[in-house]
């Protein structure tokens, strides 16, 4: 399947956290306090912005990420669910996510948050152990965890709850255990993701001074394959490397990103793809309020993908899915070879892909080898 070429999605970066987590290399910043009315208005001009240079676009998806944009008062979520609505025609299934934090004061919020338009929570449990919780220096305790997701079942059409596995010590008893726990919970999409060490985290200094060891490969692969087929037996198999759903209730919002369709992307750190072009956010908050009143938007970088450039980015996103590419409409769209088709045969005879005439998968095996197979078939 690919992206309808009028279909925009919209992301909107908030970028305040109560405190940085240890393994977090997302654009998070720690303010003692935030002006909640002075932030309204620069996402509110930066989205005009956007809005400017893709007129007539049809809006599938609204995702508010961060950071912790359950922080953000809900009345500015409603400003720019309106106004979105004001430069852009709307869809008719329009999905307005938020990710969240379970923390008490947050999540006293989410019912604000729905009557602002939010229909789609993404909830941070991350884990159901307190032990596991400090570990990853998260600012809620498990009870706190599963209090707000019942408080965000009662408030949102649809709630989707992260998890992180593979963390040190962690066993396939252990951790199938606490899948089976979390898809006794009602809710049709899971989000988990392999704990991995990235480059400028704490967890990095902590690794490399030796306050702890990660888990070792083999341990984390066969983790891997123990999550795909627990949930897929559960009626939420893999539709991507770690987002787990029932049929129909797959993150439309992520999926415009897989499939390569234009998105536009505001506030501090924001990435966007529009029309050939990758834009990207000044990530400190108050450069990016500098670079808005300077320029009357936010971005740092604007660069015209070549057509080799966009058909990698293409490939890399879109062998993600489990439903993979068409490969051919795909070099059609973008004008260039994208795979080495000797190549997609081999790992195909190998076990490690699946081909259908032009269309390619990943197969379970191929899946644990990605970054590989990617490298091997590229043109």
């Amino acid at each position: 399947m690919g992206a309808s070429p009028n279909a925009l999605a919209l992301y909107v970066h908030w970028p305040f956290c109560v405190s940085k987590c240890p393994y977090c290399d997302f654009n998070s910043h720690v303010r003692d306090t935030v002006d909640q009315q002075a932030w309204r208005d620069a996402l509110l001009a930066d989205l005009a912005h956007e809005a400017r240079l893709l007129p007539g676009r049809r809006l599938t998806s609204i995702f508010f990420g961060g950071g912790t944009p359950s922080l953000m008062d809900p009345a500015t979520a409603a400003a720019i669910i309106d106004a979105a609505g004001r430069h852009w025609d709307i869809a008719d299934d329009l999905e307005i996510t938020l990710e969240a934090n379970p923390n008490s004061v947050e999540a006293a919020r989410f019912a604000d948050l729905a009557a602002a338009g939010i229909d789609r929570l993404s909830l941070g449990l991350q884990s159901f152990d307190d032990d596991q919780l400090r570990f990853l220096g998260r600012a809620h305790s498990a009870a706190e965890g599963q209090a707000a997701l019942a408080i965000a079942q009662r408030h949102f059409d649809r709630v989707s709850f992260d998890l992180i596995y593979a963390l040190p010590g962690d066993t396939e008893a252990g951790w199938e255990a606490t899948l089976r726990r979390a898809l006794a919970l009602g809710t049709t999409h899971l989000s988990l993701y392999q704990l991995t060490i990235e480059p400028g985290t704490r967890f990095a200094t902590d690794v490399a001074r030796g306050a702890f060891e990660p888990l070792d490969p083999e341990t984390s692969a066969n983790l891997f394959e123990l999550t795909a087929a627990v949930t897929a037996d559960a009626g939420l198999p893999a539709y991507e490397i770690s987002n787990h759903a029932a049929p129909g209730a797959e993150s439309r919002h992520n999926l415009t990103y897989w499939r390569y369709g234009d998105y536009a992307g505001i506030g501090p750190g924001a990435h966007g793809r529009r029309q050939g072009q990758r834009t990207v956010r000044h990530r400190k908050p108050e450069n990016f309020l500098s670079g808005l009143a300077r320029n009357g938007h936010g971005i740092a970088e604007e660069d015209r993908l070549s057509p080799a450039e966009a058909a990698d980015e293409a490939l890399v996103m879109g062998l993600r899915l489990a439903e993979g590419i068409d490969a051919a409409a795909l070099e059609a769209r973008f004008g260039t070879p994208l795979v080495d088709w000797d190549k997609v045969d081999r790992l195909a005879a190998s076990g490690h892909l699946v081909r259908s005439g032009a269309r390619i998968a990943t197969t379970p095996a191929g899946r644990l080898l990605l970054d590989h197979l990617l490298g091997e078939i590229a043109a």
